[in-house]
């Protein structure tokens, strides 16, 4: 992880400090990092990232259970799934810098795994799960409800943008809207996709991710907050 950024600094950021900082330091440890130092596999956040994702599909499924009691089960079920999807999940992330305290091999630091959208989302659960198994599930959700289920009014904005988007542009608007394609980069079974989203001729943003839909999303995303700017929302 570059210097700065240590488990004291995270445990700070995320208001929990573990009994065992060895959880902590497993969440955050990509399986490059352990191939490269021959480290035994199970000490990257794979597993702890399989129990987090449970935790946090029981804690948002009651989030929404409790908020919006009129609302029936498929619905709640899409809703939930915007809300813990890979580019989501990457989204709260960003806002402790969670890719910064990541230990990676040289190999996927040299080709942006740091800022990948697959691996900051993975490791938000991770810690979700080193959480869980250090401290229970009270923690657990105190930080699922600060970090994934907080500021639902921004984050679900995030959540529906390609689709706020276009009804935004095409509907109210009556413009044109489309998607395009910039780059594709990385091998065939990790590609990052790059993506520009434009209102007719003017480019209002530029998304990332390791699908084109995770891309569009972002762009949209990117658009959206430019023309909230603009007071066009």
């Amino acid at each position: 992880m570059p210097e700065g950024y240590t488990l004291e600094l995270l445990q700070e950021r995320i208001g929990y400090r573990f009994r065992d900082a060895g959880l902590l330091g497993q969440a955050l440890t990509h399986s490059s990092y352990t191939n490269e130092q021959k480290i035994n596999r199970k000490k990257n956040y794979e597993r702890l990232e399989f129990l987090g994702d449970a935790v946090l599909e029981l804690v948002s499924s009651e989030f929404l259970f409790n908020e919006h009691k009129n609302v029936p089960e498929g619905e709640l079920t899409k809703l939930r799934a915007s809300m813990v999807c890979e580019p989501s999940l990457a989204f709260c992330a960003r806002d402790i810098e969670l890719g910064q305290f990541i230990l990676l091999g040289k190999g996927e630091e040299s080709t942006g795994g740091r800022g990948r959208d697959s691996i900051t989302s993975d490791v938000m659960e991770a810690v979700i799960g080193a959480i869980y198994l250090d401290g229970g599930m009270e923690p657990a959700k105190e930080f699922i409800n600060r970090f994934i289920l907080s500021d639902l009014e921004d984050k679900q904005l995030f959540y529906d943008s390609k689709s706020t988007l276009q009804e935004l542009i095409q509907g109210k608007m009556k413009k044109e809207l489309r998607y395009e394609l910039l780059e594709e980069s990385g091998p065939e079974h990790n590609k990052i996709f790059r993506v520009s989203v434009f209102m007719e001729e003017e480019c209002l943003g530029e998304g990332e991710g390791r699908t084109k839909k995770a891309a569009e999303q972002q762009a949209a995303y990117k658009a959206l907050l430019l023309l909230r700017d603009r007071k066009c929302i």
